[in-house]
């Protein structure tokens, strides 16, 4: 008996580890074959990551840092005021601008009133030819009468010889009226003409004057998106130049997905397929996508130096095509997606 229990205890021994190693095979060829099967079935690609819009906030005007509300990685508003620029040197500017146009308008008065004594003196010459016609009419009839009672001797030649007189200095001074007249109508359009370039000049120091209120504007920088800062670029007391970045707002209200899929790939995706992404970050999130588009070019072609198999060695390298993809109930991973994050994506095909 305890030869037979021995032998039994030694066979025992020979079939665990086969069974061991079989029950380890079954189980690497069932993941095998799962594998093999998801390959074939889907395509996939680990070189995709998370996007999100990325706004930046930049000074512009120049000048130092009076003030700075925020910090690194804050939440921020659409509207929310992050940082004062200094607007000393452009209020005291405002101030002068506004007395230059002050003295603008006290020249546009002065222009009126210059162009009002051209009226008056216009129509006053005006009356005085009136005045001047109706005395010439009546030396030209005195005249025409005198002619006829010199002719019957009714009358001296003197008498005569001054009714003529008196007719040509009318007529001289009926001429001379007239030149006065076209003077003053002369001396009119010269003060319009000054009324017009005081109010241009006005005009132009208005403008300058509202376009120093926007520069004192801009020295009040806002958020103008919601979302969450980066990292701070600026401390108080620095001094900015016009176009400096200050901030980037990382817009979490919008997120989407960027696969680059080998170009033997793209084949079998389409526009509305459901794909699955695997965040690399939360392996165990379930998350959807929608493919959205295709890139019409290779991601080579939109680098800084794209290659260009014409002017060099030519090696035949697999190129990738971008995909984005939308994340469906993106809302739900908004606390957990970040710019940048790696992911994978599988497309079912």
């Amino acid at each position: 008996m305890d030869t037979e229990s021995k032998k039994e205890q030694k066979a025992g021994k020979k079939i665990l580890p086969r069974i061991i190693i079989g029950t380890v095979v079954l189980i690497g060829l069932i993941y095998l074959s799962k594998e093999v099967w998801f390959a074939i079935h889907h395509e996939e690609t680990d070189n995709a990551q998370v996007e999100m819009r990325l706004v930046p906030i930049l000074s512009r005007v120049s000048g130092y840092v009076d003030k700075i509300y925020v910090d690194d990685y804050m939440n921020v508003t659409k509207g929310q005021l992050l940082m004062l620029v200094d607007s000393t040197e452009l209020e005291l500017q405002l101030q002068e601008m506004q007395a230059d146009f002050n003295q603008s308008l006290s020249d546009i008065e002065n222009a009126k009133a210059s162009l009002t004594n051209a009226d008056a003196s216009l129509a006053s010459a005006r009356a005085n030819l009136e005045v001047l016609r109706t005395r010439q009419t009546k030396a030209t009839n005195d005249l025409n009468r005198d002619k006829k009672l010199f002719e019957g001797n009714a009358i001296t030649k003197r008498q005569i010889d001054d009714t003529q007189s008196n007719s040509d200095v009318i007529t001289k001074q009926l001429e001379s009226s007239q030149m006065d007249i076209k003077v003053a109508e002369t001396r009119m359009e010269v003060q319009r003409s000054l009324v017009g370039k005081a109010q241009a000049q006005a005009d132009i120091k208005k403008a300058r004057i509202d376009q120093q209120k926007l520069k004192l504007s801009y020295c009040r920088i806002y958020a103008i998106a919601d979302g969450k800062l980066g990292k701070r670029n600026i401390d108080q007391g620095q001094f900015i130049q016009a176009g400096t970045p200050l901030f980037t707002i990382v817009n979490n209200q919008s997120q989407w997905v960027v696969a680059n899929f080998k170009e033997n790939q793209v084949r079998n995706i389409h526009v509305g397929q459901i794909v699955k992404i695997k965040i690399d970050g939360y392996p165990k999130l379930n998350v959807q996508g929608k493919v959205v588009s295709l890139s019409e070019a290779t991601g080579a072609r939109f680098s800084l130096l794209p290659p260009d198999n014409a002017t060099g060695n030519f090696v035949k390298v697999t190129q990738r095509i971008p995909v984005r993809i939308e994340i469906i109930d993106a809302e739900k991973y908004k606390d957990v997606l970040r710019a940048g994050m790696s992911v994978v994506v599988s497309v079912p095909i």
